[in-house]
Parts: C-alpha cells; sequence; structure tokens
C-alpha cells in the first residue's frame, strides 16, 4: 500500500507548483500524466503479479533477511524495476510542469524561413531548428519544384518561379503537403511516396507516427537516417505538421525577397525570414568542390590557364550576387510590411558562436531555445577535422569558415571580388589585395557584424 500512496502524494505536490497557473496548463498536466500512467499500467500489473507470487521479496527489501532464492532475486529486481517506472513517470511530470512553469503561453504559431543559397551552411544552420522538438521543420521541399517546372534564368521566367516557389511555401506552412504531390516524380500513390528528396534531413518526416513500418519490397530513395521507415505517408506527414507547435523551411531555390510580401502579410500565418549569406569567394571555392562538372571551366582556368573564364559564367556569378544583395538591403530598409520579420546572418558569424547566433536566431523567431538544441550544436561544432563530408552538418566551426583561404587561387578571388564587389561591402567582407593578404590568417577578412541587421 505504501507504494500505490507514492503517485497521488508526488502528483498534486506537482499540481501545487500550477496550481497558480491557468487551467489549460492544468489540464495539460492531467492529461500527461493519464497517458504516461496508461502506458506504465500493463507493465506494473505484470510486476505486481510477481510481487504476489514472492511476498518474501519485501522482506528482503526492507533489510530483514537475505536469501539467495531464484525467486525472491527476481521479485527484488522486479521492485527496482517498479520503482524506476514510477521515478521515470515522477520525471516526465516534472519536466512538463517545469515547461509549463516557465512558459504558461507558448504563444502564437511560428512560420520560420530560412533563405539562403547554395554552399553558404544553410544545412548545417538548419539543423538548428530542425533539433526543436516543436518544429516541424522542412529540407529543401522546392527541390521538387525545381525538378519538375522549368524556368530559364531572367525576366518573366524568374518572376514566374519566384510566384510558383512562393505559393508552394504558403501551402507548406500551412501543413497542405499535398501540394508536393504535383511535383515529386514519380507521383505519389494513394499519398504514399518512397522519393521525397532528403527526407533524412527533416527529423519530423522520420518520428512516429509518420514513421511508418519499413516494407521489404520498396526501395526508400531518400531514407531516414536513424531509423527504418516505410513510405512516406504525406497524409501522416501534414497531421505531424498540424500537431507541431511551429514550421520552419529551408530553401536555396527562392532569393527575390519582394515577392514573399504576400506570404508575410497573409494573416493566417506569422512568418520570420533568415536570411543566410557568406563570403562569395568561400561559396565558390565550395561550388567548385562539390559540384566540380559544373564549375569545370573555373577550375581549369584557375589551375591551367588554358580555358578563358565565357563572359556568361562571370555574368551568372556577378547576378547572383546581386540578387542576394538587393534582397537584403529591401530587408535592412525595413518597410512596414517587413518590419520585425527580417534578419540577416552571416555564416562566418555563425561558425565563429554558433551557440550565441542560434539564440539571437531563436529570439528574432520568438521561440525557446531548448537544452536538445544547444547540446546538437556542442556536438556537431566540434567535429575532427577528417570528419566532415561536403554534405555534412559536422563542422568543426572555428577553423572552418576561413579554409577556403587557403585552396582558392588569388586570380580566382579577384574575379569573385571584381562581379561581387556591391554585395561583400554590403555584408562585411573585405577585398584581398594581394595573395600575401589572401594567405595570411591574422589579417581579418571580416568586418563586424552589425546591430541594424535584425529588424
Amino acid at each position: 500500500m505504501e507504494i500505490r500512496r507514492v503517485l497521488p502524494q508526488d502528483f498534486w505536490e506537482l499540481l501545487h507548483c500550477v496550481k497558480m497557473r491557468s487551467k489549460y496548463a492544468i489540464l495539460l498536466v492531467f492529461v500527461v500524466g493519464l497517458v504516461i500512467i496508461e502506458k506504465e499500467n500493463n507493465f506494473i500489473s505484470r510486476v505486481s503479479d510477481k510481487l504476489k507470487q514472492s511476498p518474501q521479496a519485501l522482506a528482503e527489501v526492507n533489510g530483514t533477511e537475505a536469501s539467495p532464492a531464484p525467486a525472491e532475486n527476481g521479485s527484488l529486481a522486479s521492485l527496482r524495476e517498479l520503482d524506476a517506472a514510477f521515478s521515470q513517470l515522477r520525471s516526465h511530470l516534472r519536466n512538463v510542469t517545469l515547461q509549463l512553469a516557465g512558459n504558461e503561453d507558448p504563444g502564437p504559431r511560428r512560420h520560420v524561413l530560412l533563405m539562403a543559397t547554395t554552399r553558404t551552411g544553410s544545412s548545417f544552420v538548419g539543423e538548428f531548428f530542425n533539433q526543436q522538438g516543436s518544429i516541424f521543420y522542412l529540407f529543401e521541399p522546392l527541390w521538387h519544384v525545381e525538378r519538375t517546372v522549368t524556368f530559364e534564368p531572367g525576366g518573366a521566367n524568374a518572376v514566374g518561379s519566384a510566384l510558383v516557389y512562393r505559393d508552394v511555401l504558403k501551402q507548406l506552412f500551412l501543413c497542405d503537403l499535398y501540394i508536393l504531390e504535383s511535383f515529386i516524380l514519380p507521383a505519389p500513390e494513394g499519398h504514399l511516396t518512397p522519393f521525397m528528396f532528403r527526407r533524412g534531413s527533416s527529423r519530423s518526416l522520420c518520428e512516429e507516427p509518420v514513421c511508418t513500418p519499413s516494407s521489404k519490397k520498396v526501395f526508400e530513395k531518400y531514407h531516414c537516417k536513424n531509423r527504418r521507415c516505410g513510405p512516406l505517408n504525406i497524409t501522416l506527414a501534414a497531421e505531424g505538421c498540424r500537431r507541431k507547435q511551429h514550421v520552419a523551411l529551408k530553401t536555396v531555390r527562392i532569393r527575390q525577397l519582394e515577392f514573399l510580401q504576400p506570404l508575410v502579410e497573409d494573416p493566417r500565418l506569422d512568418v520570420r525570414i533568415i536570411q543566410l549569406v557568406r563570403d562569395p569567394r568561400a561559396v565558390l571555392a565550395s561550388r567548385i568542390v562539390a559540384f566540380s562538372g559544373k564549375y569545370e571551366t573555373w577550375k581549369k582556368w584557375a589551375s591551367e590557364g588554358e580555358a578563358p573564364l565565357r563572359e556568361e559564367e562571370v555574368q551568372r556569378l556577378r547576378g547572383n550576387c546581386e540578387s542576394i544583395r538587393l534582397s537584403a538591403e529591401l530587408g535592412l530598409r525595413r518597410p512596414e510590411w517587413l518590419r520585425g520579420r527580417y534578419m540577416l546572418v552571416r555564416y562566418e558569424d555563425v561558425a565563429r558562436a554558433p551557440l550565441q547566433k542560434a539564440e539571437e536566431m531563436y529570439r528574432f523567431a520568438g521561440l525557446p531555445l531548448t537544452p536538445q538544441v544547444e547540446e546538437w550544436i556542442g556536438k556537431n561544432t566540434q567535429a575532427p577535422h577528417n570528419g566532415s563530408g561536403i554534405y555534412s552538418t559536422r563542422k568543426n566551426s572555428s577553423e572552418q569558415f576561413e579554409k577556403w583561404r587557403f585552396s582558392i587561387p588569388f586570380k580566382l578571388a579577384q574575379v569573385v571580388q571584381d562581379a561581387c564587389a556591391p554585395a561583400m561591402r554590403l555584408f562585411g567582407y573585405k577585398l584581398a589585395s594581394s595573395p600575401a593578404t589572401l594567405a595570411n590568417r591574422s589579417f581579418s577578412l571580416l568586418e563586424e557584424a552589425q546591430p541594424s541587421w535584425v529588424t
């Protein structure tokens, strides 16, 4: 009977801590407690049956008599398991109570858009939101749109692509994941698809109940990393999105900030846009390694000087820098529709102080930074030097952000500086005047970040 009295006493003590909170917090504690108790009920019943068969175990626990009998030893182990189960239950309830005490009102539903370009560290920064349990995070959902709808760069086609991307983002923020079925190839059957791009990079798509039992007959092209799941059930994924408190999306496929105004002004959404930028010299150096086939001319020209750079390639580089600069300038002008909803972040600042920048981004988004996020940052910013692949999110961040300086020829850096000088000046990237300056580790190519970058 002593064991039976433990739960009610502790449970009411916990309720006493939150009795001044709202009725909704108290109701939530009850619901969580009932769910956990129900899960533990079968286990406790089995252990209780064992105790009834071996009553001598109680004496053994009180220290009155030690017996080597196997039945009694088994009962003692069962009693310890029972005690551990109750401890776990109390821990669960205490954690819920502490969360409620620290944040009685979970606040409005936030919608975070991480906007970047390829090789700017967006996968790494996106993990800051992927690791937060109350956020439904999607990694590059617009990849499917880009693969399905063909747009030529520039002019009306660029506008058309931006509008399509924006409308898809809006539906995804509203948890209408069915919008992707129009772009996934092969087309999903019965709302099931094994071809969701980089599914394993979105924890929300790899946890229960979205993770269904795997099927040996189905090849999952982009499978979950830490568990085996069946084809993605888009209906379950949409339901999982609605269960989460917030939504975050990462994309490198939309750069024109002005086209996002209808998204930001939608009364159903509370959008916060984080634009991530990186030194364009470092971006080019990374792209040459990651996408060597597309940058073969750059590599030959830089190493051998045989193949001259085509003007259209330099113009494409200049156009990319200009689109990024124009979006940033728009955000930093603080138009009424973007006020309090735009933040500019440099990858180099994240690499130098990842936890600090994570705290700033979460504060800007109006979200709580959880211990799980802090733990992930601690584990994944001290990776071994040889342990990070080109797509890895594990970074030895204190050294990664300037590594490019020792792998890029100076004449290649000059081309980037000439093409991207306006953007580099806006973002605080210094120009290198000579090969010695570029390779001089003691000379910083980075100016201090501006407080005005958070609007």
